[in-house]
């Protein structure tokens, strides 16, 4: 088996340093240092929000070289994925998939072209697909969803985030209906899967 030629980039040096050992610790992958980042088949980005620095960084790689870009992100917001798709960014996974073999499968996956171009999904109305499943969060939902996952009923998670309980069922019902999820455990069982909470 070939391996896949990697480059990887991080916000922080303590991420990128975490990033590469994991990486390099996979049979199915070979590493390249920076200075060989237009070598690589695909690059690995990793952080935890897309800022303005980072979007410079992804558009400096998408400059620089052809390859396909797997972004690991804490959080994207839906305003972002324009500028990723612009990026030759063709998957977005949750930071815990790092520690799993999604990101392996992703790289993979994307240094074989079986990875569907963002630009390809961004049209669909269901929202961005990201390794199977949709990452668009915002972040109160994000917050309304762990509190629902710890047990907390409607009331409880409006006073611990300050909002009023219509809010509450307001996000709620909003998530819901545009995820087509049926009802709040299916919800959570969702945030788990896509490894947002």
């Amino acid at each position: 088996m070939d391996q896949v030629r990697v480059a990887a980039w991080a916000s922080d040096p303590i991420a990128l340093a975490g990033l590469i050992n994991h990486l390099q610790a996979r049979p199915e992958v070979q590493v390249l240092p920076g200075q060989r980042r237009s070598e690589a088949a695909v690059l690995v980005f990793a952080t935890n929000r897309v800022t303005p620095d980072v979007q410079a960084a992804l558009r400096a790689a998408a400059a620089e070289t052809p390859a396909a870009i797997v972004l690991v992100a804490g959080q994207v917001e839906a305003e972002d994925l324009q500028v990723l798709a612009d990026c030759h960014v063709v998957a977005v996974l949750p930071r815990a998939a790092i520690a799993g073999n999604r990101l392996v499968e992703s790289i993979t996956a994307a240094a074989s072209g079986r990875e569907t171009s963002l630009r390809d999904l961004l049209g669909r109305p269901e929202g961005v697909k990201c390794d199977g499943e949709s990452t668009v969060l915002s972040d109160r939902e994000v917050d309304v969803l762990r509190l629902m996952a710890e047990g907390w009923d409607t009331a409880e998670i409006a006073g611990k985030l300050c909002y009023s309980e219509r809010t509450v069922k307001n996000v709620i019902y909003a998530m819901t209906n545009r995820l087509k999820l049926r009802n709040r455990p299916h919800a959570v069982a969702y945030a788990l899967r896509a490894g947002v909470i």
